[in-house]
C-alpha cells in the first residue's frame, strides 16, 4: 500500500500495480453505531453497555445501600432511569425499598412529572372545612399538546380516615396533613393520567400508609412486625370466611418456615404461589414475609 501524491506532495507516483489511499482514509473513523447505543436490554450492545454501567455504580459507595455490591439492582435501577429519561443516581436514590417491594419518593414522582414536557407543573385545588370529613385536595395540570385540563381523584380527610392512613402508627397524616394531602393527590393524579411515569409502582408514603413501617439507618423500610400481626389477622379471617376453596394463610406460612434449605424454600414458595393463583386471589403480604424472611435466614447460612 502506498499513499498518493496529493496526500503527500513531492512523493514520488506509485508503481504499478500497487494499491493507494489518502491520508485522510488512514485516520480513525468515528464509529457512528456506537455514538447512538444506549444502556437497554434490546440489543447485545445496549445490553453490555448496561452491565458495564451497572458495574460502576454496583462499586461505588455512594450509591444506597440496595446497589451497593449489587449488580442486578443497579442494572435494573439504569433500565428504569432509561425508560423515564431520568438520572439513574436520581433514580437510585429516591426508589426506596419496602420490605422488598419498591416504593417512588412522591417528591421524586411529581418532579419527573414536571420535566416530562408534556405537561404543566402540578398545581392543587383545596375544598371543604379543613379538619372536617370534606376538607381535600384535588391535583391538576395541563396537557400541553392538547390544552386539556387533567384533574386527579379528590383525596378528603374522609378518605383518609376510612383508609386508615391517619390512624397509622407514627402518621405524618395527623402532624403534617397539608403535604400528606399534596403528596397523595399529585401521586393518584400521574397514576391515572401518566402511569407511564410511575410505572405502575406506588409511591413510599402510600406504602407506608398500607403497612407500619420503619425505616433503618441504612436508609431501607421494613414493615413492623405488629403490621404483618395485624394483616395475618385480617387476612385469615377473609380466608375462613371465604368458601371459594382458597389456600390457608397459616398452612402456607408454616410449610415455608419450615423449609430447611433454599431448594426446599423455592419449591414450597412454587407450591404456594400455584394454590393462591388457582384461587383467583394474589399471595397475601403475610405469606410474602414469611418467603422473605426465610430465604434471608438461610441465604445467612450459607
Amino acid at each position: 500500500m502506498s499513499v498518493t501524491a496529493e496526500s503527500l506532495p513531492g512523493a514520488a507516483a506509485p508503481q504499478a500495480g500497487t494499491k493507494s489511499t489518502t491520508l485522510a482514509a488512514l485516520r480513525p473513523q468515528p464509529i457512528e453505531a456506537a455514538q447512538n447505543v444506549t444502556v437497554g436490554f434490546s440489543t447485545a450492545a445496549s445490553f453490555e453497555l448496561l452491565q458495564r454501567a451497572g458495574k460502576v455504580l454496583a462499586a461505588s459507595t455512594i450509591v444506597p445501600k440496595d446497589y451497593q455490591g449489587n449488580l442486578p439492582n443497579c442494572i435494573i435501577a439504569l433500565n428504569m432511569a432509561a425508560r423515564i429519561g431520568a438520572d439513574p443516581l436520581l433514580v437510585m436514590q429516591n426508589l426506596y425499598i419496602v420490605y422488598g417491594r419498591p416504593g417512588w419518593s412522591a417528591k421524586f414522582l411529581i418532579a419527573c412529572f414536571n420535566h416530562c414536557g408534556r405537561f404543566t407543573a402540578v398545581r392543587y385545588l383545596w375544598s371543604g372545612t379543613k379538619g372536617k370529613e370534606d376538607w381535600g385536595c384535588q391535583a391538576w395540570s395541563i396537557e400541553k399538546e392538547t390544552g386539556e385540563k387533567i384533574m386527579g381523584p379528590v383525596i378528603t380527610w374522609g378518605l383518609a380516615k376510612a383508609e386508615g392512613w391517619v390512624d397509622k402508627s407514627g402518621s405524618k397524616w395527623k402532624t403534617m396533613p397539608e403535604k400528606m394531602f399534596m403528596y397523595r393527590a399529585a401521586a393518584w393524579m400521574i397514576d391515572t393520567h401518566a402511569p407511564e411515569i410511575s410505572m405502575g409502582i406506588r409511591t413510599d408514603d402510600e406504602i407506608r400508609d398500607t403497612y407500619d413501617t420503619e425505616r433503618g439507618a441504612d436508609g431501607q423500610y421494613s414493615v413492623t412486625t405488629e403490621s404483618l400481626r395485624e394483616a395475618e389477622r385480617q387476612a385469615s379471617g377473609a380466608a375462613a370466611s371465604d368458601s371459594s376453596g382458597s389456600p390457608a394463610i397459616d398452612d402456607a406460612i408454616k410449610s415455608l418456615r419450615e423449609s430447611g434449605s433454599i431448594a426446599d424454600l423455592s419449591k414450597a414458595w412454587d407450591t404456594v404461589r400455584a394454590a393462591f393463583k388457582t384461587a383467583h386471589r394474589d399471595v397475601p403480604m403475610p405469606v410474602d414475609a414469611a418467603y422473605q424472611e426465610t430465604k434471608e435466614k438461610l441465604e445467612r447460612l450459607l
